[in-house]
């Protein structure tokens, strides 16, 4: 079994089966709370959406909202500014272009504003169970790189290593995986490489022991 077959079946008999920690009903919501997650904790991210979407949960009521006022609203979750013009731009879209259906593939959901390889990967794995790639963030980049997964720091070429060397059915569910183990055991400053189930397997924990 390849290594990181391995790392995904230890920590997937370790951890809840979940596909997100962002709270959401609807794609286009998951897409509106991704694109806010950005430099972002889940946390704040779904306290902020909880008051977000009582006024603006569908793609026309965020397209003509006052940009101030989404402004107030998404100022938790930082870059509020960058985030607001993000959010209406892609919702205005949406509801031009798209119906006000949020797109079920790659090429389409990169059209739209704020929307990287990471928020398509989420939205299509997470809201129409498509698997089209990895989305890596900062812990799946953190994890990746300590594992020996990969040797590189863009996340594009992180994607392609992951997804060279392991199963397209693990693909979404690893990237989560990744990201909840990082949450736990494998954080940036501290991690608890004694109590980590994959030490084992860690380059990084190796070296820290020389």
């Amino acid at each position: 079994m390849k290594k990181i077959e391995t790392i995904y079946q230890r920590l997937y008999s370790s951890y809840p089966p979940i596909d997100t920690s962002l709270e959401y009903g609807t794609p286009f919501q998951l897409l509106i709370a991704t694109i806010l997650s950005a430099q972002c904790t889940d946390e704040v991210v779904n306290r902020t959406t909880k008051h977000l979407f009582i006024e603006y949960s569908e793609p026309e009521q965020l397209a003509r909202a006052d940009i101030k006022k989404i402004k107030k609203i998404i100022r938790p979750t930082g870059y509020y500014s960058l985030k607001a013009n993000r959010i209406k731009k892609t919702s205005r879209r949406l509801v031009n272009v798209y119906n006000s259906e949020v797109p079920d593939n790659m090429e389409d959901l990169l059209t739209l504003e704020g929307v990287g390889r990471k928020t398509a990967n989420i939205v299509l794995s997470v809201a129409f169970k498509k698997t089209q790639g990895i989305a890596v963030d900062t812990h799946v980049k953190r994890l990746s790189n300590r594992l020996g997964l990969t040797e590189n720091s863009n996340p594009e070429k992180i994607e392609i290593d992951l997804m060279k060397n392991l199963k397209r059915e693990n693909w979404g569910r690893f990237s989560i995986l990744l990201i909840l183990h990082g949450r736990k055991i494998c954080n940036a400053r501290k991690p608890d490489c004694n109590n980590c189930l994959l030490n084992d397997l860690c380059p990084y924990f190796e070296s820290k022991r020389k």
